[in-house]
């Protein structure tokens, strides 16, 4: 795993991202992309942001971490904080990857993170190379490889191949989530490209076919860091 690992703290209490945050701060490979302190802050920065992994409070005002997980239609992997050890069988159920008792301490930290980087692996060496979308009232099996981008369209989104293009039930959010980051990246708030098919960047374009895609300011320096590394 080279890639940076994005995440974020989902707590309510103030000396959690404080310890959280120093600890991510000591791991090279790890990036802090964004603190929240309740669960309806997440629900909405989770709405338009992928998110490789969120260290989540169990027991927060207004929406426990729990109940985030029962509402979020795509679940980042989650370590969960708590001081409630009890909650830790029901939120396996929910995909969580492990939880962290509190107070957090380093050693722990690390060993969790590492439960991470060996899911993450062993769920790479088996990354499929079609995604089963539905087109209709059809679920479709669209190889990766005939993906050139995608565009949002309304609810749903266009995707466009070598052979023709879909419109997908689905959103540009969760679709960014369904597909291999080290082959696809959100461009733009309505774009997603296939990394290994931009023929040419100028200016704030990309070029891909006889086709131009807008390169969203907030996503440009992460961009060009993953075209310079397919160079």
């Amino acid at each position: 795993m080279t890639s940076k690992i994005k995440c974020i703290i989902v707590d309510d209490e103030p000396a959690a991202h404080y310890v959280l945050s120093d600890y991510i701060g000591k791991q090279s490979f790890l990036v802090l992309e964004h603190q929240m302190y309740n669960g309806l802050e997440a629900i909405r920065y989770l709405a338009n942001h992928s998110v490789d992994l969120m260290f989540l409070d169990i027991d927060m005002p207004e929406i426990t971490g729990i109940e985030l997980l029962k509402t979020l239609p795509i679940k980042p992997k989650t370590i969960l904080t708590t001081a409630y050890s009890e909650y830790a069988l029901e939120s396996y159920e929910y995909g969580v990857i492990d939880y962290l008792l509190k107070p957090i301490f380093y050693p722990r930290f690390l060993k969790a993170i590492q439960h991470f980087k060996d899911k993450s692996e062993i769920a790479d060496q088996f990354t499929a190379d079609t995604i089963s979308l539905k087109i209709g009232s059809d679920e479709v099996s669209i190889s990766l490889s005939d993906i050139l981008f995608t565009q949002s369209y309304g609810n749903y989104v266009k995707v466009y191949t070598n052979a023709r293009t879909y419109v997908a039930t689905i959103t540009t959010t969760e679709l960014v989530n369904k597909l291999p980051s080290n082959l696809f990246f959100r461009a733009h708030k309505s774009y997603i490209v296939a990394l290994q098919k931009v023929d040419k960047l100028s200016n704030n374009l990309l070029h891909i076919k006889q086709s131009t895609i807008p390169i969203g300011i907030t996503y440009k320096r992460e961009l060009l860091e993953k075209l310079d590394a397919l160079k």
